[in-house]
């Protein structure tokens, strides 16, 4: 029915020839090839201050991805599989940039007392770097007496010291990982994940366990749907308050789904219920300290500085705003996306399906439920529970071969495709070079809290936003311990603003695994995501400067 739907869906606009669309798709594929080209050739022939030549590569390669993904021109999947083909070939171990040649070195001169002329070019602001192998270093400090003579003062020199002598090699600045590193983002722990709500999913379909369970939850919110549509965001936010988001997504989706087939494929109500889970997912996770890692990592750095917030507390931070977002996306889905029809008759089936396979999924069902909840109980991680439904399913033949042949996979090779970015820009330097560019001193505290929100929102587009908050956490902290903003500036508000602000960045599919699990349904456009991803995000900010001025410096008192 799905495939029927998609077809459907594709179908040309009235009036408009083959021949037309055709030309119209070439030109748009030539115009993406093209941007795509001086994405990548210009981080390899202009070189940026500051960033290593691994740190160039992988922005060649995050510039290529981003454009092929905002023109979509190649399936979005195709460009994740682009970019763990790129990075095994240009910055890997066993790639051919990083497998052959040897850093370039140069000798030390002794002069007298530990002092020692050296090239002056090598010079790495007080340090030099000295090779230990073919491909290999370590960094020293040195006192520099004459940068320009290259005099300098160590105990660490001797007369075989081997200096490297080119600034500029590929092999400076950056550890090359093993290939393996780079595929086996196909088999992350979110990617298990992944595959286990897919199954799970897949088995609740199969048995009508969808059906049931949206006839239970949405009986409350009437007929209306925007209020059904109110309901699911609800009950998707109470969810991904103790669950995983991505977990949460894929079992709301099997409630979701059902509706929006039973919707005309022209009304926009098919939108406005599949992006509603992702957004409330995103929000739902911001609600407690394990709703979403960023918060674990915003709670743990505020404790290392003294600052204690147990999880009543941070519930009191992030409950209201979190509501208030949820009714605002509410509000904004419904004004870009406005229903056809004004009232919803749901044709959904109530009696559970009994037979012996419908009870070992219910069974399988409610245990990896029941685990992903308790997780703060028993101590498992999501991707290893997430093992328990892939294995009992396919063992006990709940879920067939032709099943598992019908799992939308390439939706996996999209999220494995952001994670190995994510890699790679952590890496390579890339993202902290992104950051390092801001002169933190000179920022006001309102103008910091939005350079702060702005950079973690810009990030957690691109990248996870655990490796957003992991990345901008330890700046906030570091800002705070030298005291360069001043006696105005609060830690805590900072670290608040990061961690609210990763979880509004919910713009592309790749953005989010929420979102990539709404986008694999094939009922809505990139497009649509953009733009209620973009309004969430813009009001999302607004609302947490408000806040981190109004409301949070209240309990941080």
């Amino acid at each position: 029915m799905r495939n029927e739907i998609q077809k459907f869906d594709n179908l040309q606009p009235y009036g408009m020839s083959k021949r037309k669309k055709t030309k119209k798709g070439n030109l748009k594929l030539l115009i993406s090839l093209v941007f795509a080209a001086i994405g990548f050739v210009i981080p390899l022939v202009v070189r940026f201050e500051g960033l290593s030549f691994a740190g160039h590569v992988a922005l060649s390669i995050f510039l290529t991805a981003a454009i092929f993904w905002i023109f979509e021109t190649i399936p979005i999947y195709a460009t994740s599989l682009l970019i763990i083909l790129l990075q095994v070939f240009l910055l890997s171990t066993q790639g051919p940039l990083f497998s052959r040649g040897e850093l370039p070195t140069a000798t030390a001169i002794f002069v007298e007392d530990n002092q020692w002329i050296v090239p002056p070019d090598v010079l790495q602001e007080n340090q030099l770097h000295i090779k230990t192998g073919p491909r290999t270093y370590e960094t020293i400090d040195v006192e520099v007496l004459n940068r320009i003579q290259g005099l300098v003062v160590s105990d660490a020199l001797t007369s075989e010291s081997q200096i490297v002598s080119d600034s500029r090699s590929r092999f400076l600045g950056y550890t090359p990982i093993a290939f393996t590193t780079f595929i086996g983002t196909l088999a992350n722990p979110v990617i298990i994940l992944f595959l286990a709500g897919f199954m799970l999913a897949a088995g609740a379909v199969k048995y009508n366990l969808d059906k049931n369970i949206t006839g239970l939850l949405l009986k409350p919110f009437g007929k209306k749907p925007s209020l059904i549509v109110l309901g699911l965001m609800f009950v998707t936010a109470s969810l991904s308050a103790f669950m995983s988001n991505t977990a949460t997504t894929a079992m709301m989706m099997t409630v979701a789904l059902p509706i929006a087939l039973q919707v005309g494929m022209q009304d926009k109500l098919r939108s406005l219920i599949i992006l509603s889970i992702p957004i409330a997912a995103n929000l739902g996770g911001l609600i407690t300290p394990i709703g979403t890692p960023p918060n674990a990592i915003v709670i743990s750095a505020l404790q290392q500085q003294g600052i204690d917030i147990n999880f009543g507390q941070w519930v009191g931070f992030m409950l209201p705003f979190a509501l208030l977002m949820l009714l605002i996306s509410w509000v904004g889905l419904r004004t870009l996306f406005p229903p056809t029809i004004k009232e919803f008759q749901l044709n959904l089936e109530s009696r559970f399906n009994t037979s012996s396979k419908a009870i070992i999924l219910y069974g399988f069902f409610g245990a990896t439920v029941l685990l992903w909840v308790t997780e703060g109980l028993h101590g498992i991680p999501n991707g290893i529970v997430a093992f328990v439904p892939i294995a009992g399913l396919t063992l006990t033949s709940a879920l067939t071969t032709e099943d598992i042949r019908k799992l939308p996979w390439e939706v996996l090779w999209l999220v494995a495709g952001g994670i190995a970015l994510g890699l790679s820009m952590e890496n390579t330097g890339l993202a902290a070079w992104f950051v390092s560019g801001v002169a933190w001193e000179q920022l006001p505290q309102l103008a910091l809290l939005m350079v702060f929100g702005l950079l973690a929102y810009g990030f957690s587009v691109f990248l996870s936003n655990t490796v957003a908050a992991t990345l901008l956490i330890p700046i906030a902290v570091s800002i705070a311990v030298s005291g360069v903003a001043g006696p105005n500036y609060n830690l805590g508000l900072a670290a608040l603003v990061i961690g609210a602000a990763c979880s509004l960045a919910m713009v592309l599919p790749i953005s989010t695994p929420p979102n990539a699990i709404a986008m694999s349904t094939g009922l809505i456009k990139t497009s649509e995501m953009v733009r209620i991803g973009l309004l969430v995000g813009f009001i999302g900010l607004v609302a947490t400067l408000l806040f981190s001025f109004l409301v949070w410096p209240m309990f941080l008192m």
